[in-house]
């Protein structure tokens, strides 16, 4: 039986369209052409860190977050951030009875802009406040904590194979695959993914885990 749903952030909750849209202006070329690069690190199954090191080889990606900050271009979200179906999504869960926590690879500057939001969570970290990301076995322990269940009772929710589902399933948890973002819709439905669970809105997860009973098993068959 699921007893937590653990959510990514960006991609799955957060729309990444400010946060590459405010690179592509720093690094002085047009939007489009970073979005074209940040798709094709994508096909090519690099970090998209890359596209950024495509633009200015050599870059130092920590002094350049830091002079954006210094700027007043750096990290903003608010509610215009979010998929149009994350509130409505994370109460449904929530009302459920389930436990729903945010966890993904972000600065903790944006652990506390998504606190700030108030979504309807339980609980938010990011991988710069725990000092370990994804796909680190380490980041899916503290998953597991933070979750407060057991990991065969933890959903965890995300765009990206090698990040989310991989290591989830590795660490013993319940894994999604949800269809949206450039990684989400580039291996939505590649079969080589072992996602037990794959959805293209937050929307599709109430009805899943009821019609399933919250099992693991069920969710599995209904992939």
């Amino acid at each position: 039986m699921v007893r937590a749903v653990v959510f990514d952030i960006g991609e799955t909750l957060v729309r990444d369209d400010r946060y590459w849209a405010s690179w592509a202006d720093w690094l002085g070329v047009p939007r489009h052409t970073m979005s074209a690069l940040v798709g094709a690190v994508t096909a090519l199954g690099l970090d998209n860190a890359e596209a950024l090191r495509m633009i200015r080889p050599g870059i130092d990606l920590q002094a350049a977050y830091r002079d954006r900050e210094d700027a007043g271009g750096g990290e903003y979200l608010d509610d215009t951030d979010l998929y149009p179906d994350v509130r409505d999504g994370l109460q449904a869960l929530r009302n459920m009875g389930l436990r729903i926590c945010v966890a993904g690879n972000q600065t903790a500057k944006a652990g506390d802009l998504l606190r700030g939001l108030r979504l309807p969570v339980d609980a938010i970290a990011t991988s710069a406040e725990w000092g370990v990301a994804k796909p680190d076995a380490a980041f899916f322990d503290r998953v597991i904590k933070l979750a407060g269940a057991a990991p065969e009772e933890t959903l965890y929710v995300g765009d990206h194979p090698v990040n989310d589902v991989v290591p989830a399933r590795a660490a013993g948890l319940v894994t999604c695959l949800i269809r949206r973002g450039p990684w989400g819709l580039f291996w939505g439905d590649d079969p080589t993914v072992p996602a037990d669970l794959r959805i293209n809105g937050l929307a599709d997860l109430p009805a899943l885990l009821e019609t399933a009973g919250r099992s693991p098993d069920a969710l599995g068959e209904e992939k």
